[in-house]
């Protein structure tokens, strides 16, 4: 038995109503909002909560840990998120292991949609 289990994860944001309905757009869910400012995604299926802390300091270094989006249409998914906000960082990338494609959200936090090879 593992000491502990992960609660939720917790981003720091400028706007954290926004981004908390940005990641809900992507992982299902619902965007909540409190009094304090803070905002968090309830719901997406099998996964900790994704909070949102807000703070005045915009990120200014690259994440040290990111999140890894499985979709089945890498091209589609990037062009919604895109009009909700997010940029690409470079090209897809294929490998043996499959396709990525890093992007930034609304407030540059770097994550990935990744399609797995066929195994």
């Amino acid at each position: 038995m593992s000491p502990g289990t992960i609660d939720q994860w917790v981003v720091n944001a400028v706007e954290p109503s926004t981004l908390a309905r940005f990641w809900a757009f992507l992982l299902g869910g619902e965007p909540m909002e409190r009094r304090d400012g803070w905002a968090h995604v309830e719901g997406a299926a099998g996964l900790p909560r994704l909070s949102f802390q807000p703070t005045s300091e915009p990120k200014a270094h690259p994440n040290r840990l990111h999140v890894d989006v499985r979709v089945d249409d890498i091209a589609a998914v990037t062009e919604r998120l895109l009009r909700r906000g997010a940029t690409t960082v470079g090209d897809v990338v294929t490998d043996a292991q499959g396709s990525f494609q890093v992007l930034r959200d609304p407030e540059g936090n770097e994550f990935c949609l990744v399609r797995p090879a066929a195994r």
